[in-house]
């Protein structure tokens, strides 16, 4: 008797629009045609076959991670943006810092002593 796996975790599971492709997936890979084609096109003739093609995959690459490609539940462009920051925006060395609220009320306690003196002596 046949029978279908059911995944137990159903949040993994993607809808699909056409040809067992997500929406996602689908727009992805029209644009890497759309980007791809003309450029294989305009380049064969003074590049010659095999560096065109060559160049194709190369430009054609970035879409086909953005939709194939996903960690963690994140896709492409997510974890790009994660690495950019992490490598690049923030500092490489954290300082550890606490906030002592123990001196903030020492500080305003000083403060009140001498508020009191100054108005005492006048």
């Amino acid at each position: 008797m046949p029978y279908v796996q059911v995944p137990k975790d159903l949040t993994k599971v993607k809808t699909k629009v056409a040809f067992n492709l997500t929406k996602r997936q689908l727009i992805c890979f029209s644009l890497a045609i759309a980007v791809a084609a003309p450029t294989y096109f305009l380049t064969r003739d003074t590049l010659g076959n095999m560096p065109a093609m060559l160049l194709v995959i190369v430009v054609a690459i970035p879409f086909f991670l953005a939709a194939m490609y996903e960690k963690n539940g994140m896709p492409f462009e997510k974890v790009v943006k994660m690495v950019i920051k992490s490598r690049f925006i923030r500092p490489k060395i954290r300082k550890y810092q606490t906030e002592n609220v123990y001196e903030y009320a020492v500080r305003q306690e000083n403060l009140n002593k001498e508020v009191n003196r100054i108005v005492s002596e006048e």
